[in-house]
């Protein structure tokens, strides 16, 4: 895999998880009850495909330190390994929801029945992301293979990520911004999660194009 190959993976990774994603999440706001089971499980899809993008991201941003920076290749085989446990876990969540949603013969909202999923969404998956975020960080900080926003705004992100871990003390209420499944510590934080990867997506991708100009010329 050369750079230029990595990088446009990278980012077109990025855009597509967070495509996905961007979808997904204003998807469990359209109803204030349970919903119905078209809904939820048509937010899980996207999610699952998300989540499969996320770690095709992670993997080719291993292999673009690898391939340009080896001496910090350990930094980004650390941000490959939080992302792909991040994923796994985030992934077994929606596997336990969408099997709650199939078997059972009315609208339900998994969110709050499904309470093998509170921390599995919330404390566990903060606590991955901030570790996949700082990770990042500190690789782009040293590095500087990509723009220094990035690896600026991946510590923020961290930082806010990792403030939410304690939320397993607050309850199980979904309405409420900090408890264990709260809009706050699931939602918004898949919102802004979103964003972030479709900002870096773009970024990485373009830097791909800037490159292969750099070597013609």
């Amino acid at each position: 895999m050369n750079e230029t190959f990595a990088r446009r993976l990278t980012g077109g990774a990025g855009i597509a998880a967070a495509a996905a994603l961007i979808v997904e999440v204003p998807l469990y706001f359209v109803y204030s009850g349970s919903p119905p089971d078209a809904n939820v499980l048509t937010r899980l899809l996207l999610g699952i495909v998300a989540l499969a993008c996320l770690v095709v991201f992670v993997t080719a941003f291993r292999e673009l330190v690898k391939h340009t920076r080896p001496d910090y290749e350990w930094a980004g085989s650390m941000a490959f390994a939080t992302g792909l446990v991040y994923a796994t876990v985030t992934l077994v969540s929606m596997g336990l929801e969408a099997g709650a949603v199939i078997a059972t013969d009315h609208p339900i909202d998994p969110t709050i029945t499904v309470n093998g999923t509170y921390i599995l969404y919330g404390s566990i998956s903060r606590l991955m992301l901030g570790l996949f975020l700082t990770a990042v960080g500190y690789t782009v900080a040293r590095t500087e293979l990509l723009p220094r926003w990035i690896g600026r705004s991946a510590y923020l992100l961290a930082a806010i990520n990792l403030a939410f871990v304690p939320s397993l003390f607050f309850g199980n209420t979904p309405a409420h911004f900090y408890a264990a499944n709260g809009w706050g510590t699931t939602a918004l934080m898949g919102a802004i999660l979103s964003y972030w990867l479709l900002a870096v997506g773009i970024s990485t991708y373009r830097s791909s194009t800037r490159l292969r100009s750099s070597i013609a010329a």
